[in-house]
């Protein structure tokens, strides 16, 4: 079992920054690929960013590229996105999620996730 707590999120005006963190309770987290989502109301859940077991492996969605980065201290057990130069169309709660395998975009593919944190842009 692997307990997903994520944290950073808040209101934040556009061309502003966030660094959102998902802390995660396993004895093993060197061994879980981590990947943030997002969900706006309405919508469906779509993939941001996703991280390989050390760190070494990054993939991003295109409309956050350049602007977000992914980042994973296992020593910590826990997972980060810097976001960047925000926009109003990344209001979302935000996701982090884990699994065994990396590099899935695709929300099914990730056993364990958090309870979401919510990220405003205002414009």
């Amino acid at each position: 079992q692997v307990l997903l707590v994520e944290s950073g999120g808040g209101l934040v005006q556009t061309g502003g920054s966030l660094r959102l963190s998902c802390a995660a309770s396993v004895r093993t987290f060197g061994s879980y690929a981590m990947g943030w989502f997002r969900q706006a109301p309405g919508k469906d859940r779509d993939f941001v960013a996703a991280i390989s077991w050390t760190g070494g492996r990054t993939t991003y969605a295109d409309s956050v590229k350049g602007r977000f980065t992914i980042s994973r201290d296992n020593a910590k057990n826990t997972v980060y996105l810097q976001m960047n130069s925000l926009k109003p169309e990344d209001t979302a709660v935000y996701y982090c999620a884990a699994d065994r395998e990396y590099g899935s975009s695709m929300y099914y593919a990730y056993s364990y996730w958090g309870q979401g944190t919510q990220v405003t842009v205002s414009s």
